[in-house]
């Protein structure tokens, strides 16, 4: 029989982490991160990344392994994450993908098929366009791929001209290289799935203690530090609306509630993707509590067929 993965997916804020720690000790688990901002390093509160000594003693793998200037795409998520998951399972233990970037677990899971090489000319007529006449390109790109758009905030410029670009230089009558789907191991998808008033209320919590509790230290500290404005984890929730804060552009408070919005917004675009995800498991809660870890443990025994002694849940 192949080895287990289990997959632990969900919104921000949904309890992902804790449900991981528990569902890690009873059976042997490592975490290898899905979070396509804490590959960053630096990038520490906004991220909500475990401190080490929050980690109970749990593995984690594919946090703080990339410079805050370098691009890390969904395939070199999946280049990296596969090898590990491999080694895991070879040493006896049971890997364990958790995070909530759907398009990282698709390229683990799936594969992606090869994007056409940048078009630098292209590039720049799609950018005039936009630059003429704002929100043209998702106007665009969901005509001409509307499953595309979905996954694209009208106002993320670069991720909608990068997928107008693939769209428009891809020949439509070819296939290409098929996507290269991971094999080898037996897989159980679980999400979470948690009463969004509740969701929303916890999200405010994070984001408001996040401001409070060191967030603009840290953003200030990064660019001292000599890290651009312009690196792409500041274009992420949080950071974004922090750096606007410490550039002067919002008051502290225009920016906390920019970040809870953007956020909330965010959380709802990651469950419409998983809703897409195949075979996932719903659970209706919050990762930290005792009766959905509890139907997180059934399933994975279940998926087992046999419960697997591990580490002793503290």
């Amino acid at each position: 029989m192949a080895p287990p993965l289990i997959v632990i997916a969900g919104p921000t804020g949904s309890g992902k982490s804790e449900l991981a720690l528990r569902v890690a000790q009873k059976f042997a688990g490592e975490v290898v991160s899905c979070d396509s901002v804490q590959v960053y390093r630096h990038f520490d509160i906004g991220t909500a990344k475990l401190g080490h000594g929050q980690r109970r003693g749990i593995p984690h793998h594919l946090i703080d392994v990339v410079d805050p200037g370098e691009v890390f795409t969904a395939g070199d998520y999946a280049r990296a994450a596969r090898p590990i998951l491999r080694d895991i399972s070879a040493r006896g233990g049971t890997p364990m993908v958790v995070g909530g970037t759907g398009f990282y677990l698709r390229a683990l899971l799936d594969g992606l098929a090869p994007a056409p090489a940048r078009d630098d000319a292209l590039r720049a007529r799609l950018m005039a366009r936009e630059q003429t006449r704002p929100g043209s390109l998702h106007r665009l790109l969901q005509r001409l791929d509307p499953a595309a758009v979905q996954r694209i905030h009208a106002r993320n410029v670069q991720r909608t001209l990068r997928a107008l670009e693939v769209r428009l230089l891809r020949d439509p009558g070819a296939t290409g290289a098929p996507p290269d789907p991971l094999t080898g191991f037996h897989t159980l998808k679980i999400g979470l799935d948690p009463p969004r008033a509740e969701l929303y209320r916890r999200v405010n919590l994070r984001l408001e203690s996040m401001f409070h509790n060191g967030l603009i230290e840290e953003v200030r500290a990064l660019l001292d530090g000599g890290i651009a404005a312009s690196v792409k984890p500041f274009e992420s929730l949080g950071y974004k609306q922090a750096l606007a804060f410490v550039q002067g552009a919002l008051s502290f408070q225009d920016a906390v509630a920019a970040a809870r919005l953007a956020t909330r917004h965010y959380a709802k675009r990651q469950l419409t993707w998983f809703r897409c995800e195949p075979d996932l498991h719903w659970l209706q809660g919050f990762g930290d509590q005792e009766i959905v870890q509890n139907e997180a443990m059934d399933l994975i025994e279940a998926h087992l067929n046999r419960p697997i002694s591990g580490r002793a849940i503290s």
